[in-house]
């Protein structure tokens, strides 16, 4: 394929934004290859500057669960912002959008709109040290919450792909106060929430890891984590940023039927705009100002552009059906990737779970962090190049998510299937 204009781009772009990208890991550096610069899509497409079309299983990495430039979700953007696109004042659209969140979510009677996931989850952590007026976070190892100081303890998502620890800058007193422990590991979780010289406040994770690959809770951990945190008047936070309105309409906690105290929404509530959401229970929302004192707040936050885009995409999720066959679908594309992985003769893993799934380079089950971090990441590369020269967009790192929308069709998993096996062989031929 012929990519000139876009690495020609990318020599521009390196010029004056850092690492020439405004996202780590859209740098491409785990794979081997330089990034391509999108100049649209439509549907489960996407098309580079130089005209190259993709099939895209990155889907923005979550929020077009309806695909691509769906023409309800434009055509809502482009009504509002005739409108005008920003007030710093409330708008009847906040409350429309604040309805269906707290109808359709089990554990949210009030919610808090901000403007990304970070927002959500760093405002949810202080809302919870502030109701119990406790200072630790309990978080575990690969969940990726943002960039927020305290979650930059052994996270997953763009710090895994580089391989960076942690990051300069977040100060000691910070990590003092942050406890990260191993994903799907019971008697760790029980040894420190059941420490009483630890001071927690809260306990946060994402239901399904996303951000070290697709990796699913074990039977029965979920549900002791909230036994747990009742116990203790813990404060029990989903980061269902990646889950909300994805694995079900009600997010994973419908899904495996867990409710925490407080939840934390992205992506797909802002149907493709910038957008995050953090929700709970009244008594504890209460205590945010101008209500409580526990102080946060943003310009943009609720702004008419991203509230249009999110109502005209959960009016789309709420068509009978839609979560059946798209986890259907799904479960037959990761079965089929599944199979063609046990026959190919390397060393592979498919993990799955709704229309999430993360095929590791790796010849042990993926469950935590730490097995998560064995795979192959140079395998991984090559298959994604691999992939990439037959039209195929995939995540440019191992430890994150393929997404699967309902814009993709029978021939669309048929042509990916294709190609993994392809693929496949060609990793095995080395």
């Amino acid at each position: 394929m012929n990519n000139k204009q876009s690495q020609q781009m990318f020599e521009r772009a390196r010029r004056v934004i850092p690492g020439g990208v405004n996202s780590p890991v859209r740098a491409c550096r785990s794979v081997g290859c330089d990034p391509l610069f999108i100049q649209r899509a439509g549907g489960a497409t996407i098309t580079d500057v130089d005209g190259n079309e993709y099939i895209d299983f990155v889907c923005s990495w979550g929020p077009m669960i309806c695909g691509h430039a769906h023409p309800d979700i434009v055509a809502a953007v482009k009504r509002t912002a005739e409108s005008g696109t920003s007030f710093g004042a409330p708008t009847p659209a906040e409350i429309s959008l604040a309805d269906m969140v707290v109808e359709a979510v089990p554990s949210i009677e009030k919610v808090r709109f901000v403007n990304s996931g970070t927002e959500a989850t760093m405002s949810a952590i202080r809302l919870a040290r502030g109701y119990t007026g406790r200072n630790v976070v309990v978080k575990f190892n690969g969940c990726y919450h943002g960039h927020a100081d305290s979650f930059l303890v052994k996270a997953g998502s763009g710090i895994a792909t580089l391989g960076i620890p942690g990051s300069p800058g977040v100060p000691e007193d910070i990590v003092r106060n942050t406890v990260s422990i191993p994903y799907n590991d019971v008697d760790t979780l029980e040894k420190t929430l059941g420490d009483d010289r630890l001071d927690i406040a809260c306990v946060i994770l994402e239901p399904v890891a996303g951000n070290m690959g697709c990796v699913v809770p074990d039977r029965g951990f979920l549900e002791r984590i909230r036994a747990l945190t009742e116990e203790r008047s813990i404060v029990l936070i989903f980061d269902e940023v990646i889950t909300g309105f994805r694995l079900a309409y009600g997010g994973a906690q419908e899904y495996f039927s867990i409710t925490p105290d407080l939840t934390c929404l992205g992506k797909i509530i802002g149907g493709g705009l910038p957008v995050g959401a953090y929700g709970g229970k009244r008594e504890i929302m209460d205590q945010i100002a101008p209500d409580g004192p526990v102080y946060q707040a943003g310009t943009l936050s609720g702004n008419p552009l991203a509230m249009a885009a999110g109502i005209a995409t959960l009016k789309l999720l709420q068509r009978p059906g839609f979560y059946e066959e798209l986890n259907d679908k799904s479960a037959s594309c990761a079965g089929r990737l599944k199979e063609i992985g046990e026959r190919s003769g390397i060393d592979v893993q498919l993990n799955h779970v709704g229309s999430l799934m993360t095929c590791f380079f790796t010849g042990q089950k993926v469950v935590d962090f730490e097995s998560a971090m064995s795979a192959d990441t140079a395998q991984y590369g090559e298959h994604f190049r691999n992939l990439l020269s037959r039209g195929i967009y995939l995540a440019p790192s191992q430890f994150e998510v393929a997404f699967i929308s309902s814009a993709h069709t029978a021939k669309d998993l048929e042509r990916l299937a294709e190609m993994t096996e392809w693929s496949f062989k060609k990793l095995a031929e080395k």
